[in-house]
């Protein structure tokens, strides 16, 4: 048995060690019921989905480089998916081919297109690789819009809505329109992996609410 002396010297020692002990990181995570109006609980995760496709403004789109041997290429571009309170969940782009995108996508319409929660300012202090910061890719096609559908004229409200800017973008540059045909889902916005979204329950979330609320 140690000396009664011995013994406080340990434990004076012990408690020094413990005050000065910088604190643990808490568990990087956010509560699982979210605020009104704000980001979806994690156990909703169509609503996820579109909440981030409808918050956004801007994301990376991924296509099949020509300039590359077939490399995937992503690429930083403005979207929009309805005029602010109106989200339909399908992204609209307006794209030039004197950028690769376009140019890629005229060749071959695969692409991917992701969104990550970071930018929103929604997800604190936590890395934006964090399952609990949400980030979503949907992958499709990327297809050219009829100038003269109405389509194109419903997308060009939406995005110029929320980016102004483009209607003022050089004729000579010959935007179009394209929009993104949803084919998979991908989703992570909390821990255990990716949510199962088929393209239907994502597009079709606020109908499927609005049966909810009236059943």
């Amino acid at each position: 048995m140690l000396p009664p002396a011995l013994l406080l010297v340990v434990a004076v020692g012990a408690a020094l060690l413990l005050a000065f002990r910088p604190p643990l990181p808490a568990l990087a995570a956010r509560p699982i019921v979210a605020a009104a109006g704000g980001k979806p609980a994690p156990t909703e995760a169509a609503a996820t989905a579109r909440w981030l496709a409808a918050q956004n403004t801007w994301g990376v789109l991924s296509t099949i480089s020509s300039d590359l041997s077939g490399a995937p290429f992503g690429n930083v571009v403005s979207y929009s998916d309805g005029v602010p309170g109106e989200s339909h969940g399908i992204p609209y782009f307006y794209l030039t081919t004197l950028d690769p995108t376009a140019r890629d996508a005229l060749e071959d319409e695969r692409t991917s297109f992701t969104l990550s929660e970071f930018p929103l300012g929604t997800c604190g202090k936590i890395d934006p690789e964090n399952p609990t910061c949400a980030k979503l890719t949907l992958t499709g096609k990327l297809k050219l819009i009829d100038p003269q559908s109405s389509e194109a004229d419903l997308a060009k409200e939406a995005l110029f809505t929320k980016h102004p800017e483009m209607e003022g973008w050089p004729k000579n540059h010959h935007f179009q329109i394209f929009k993104l045909e949803i084919k998979n889902i991908f989703l992570i916005d909390w821990f255990g992996g990716p949510k199962p979204i088929s393209p239907t329950e994502y597009l079709e979330y606020e109908k499927n609410r609005a049966l909810l609320k009236s059943s």
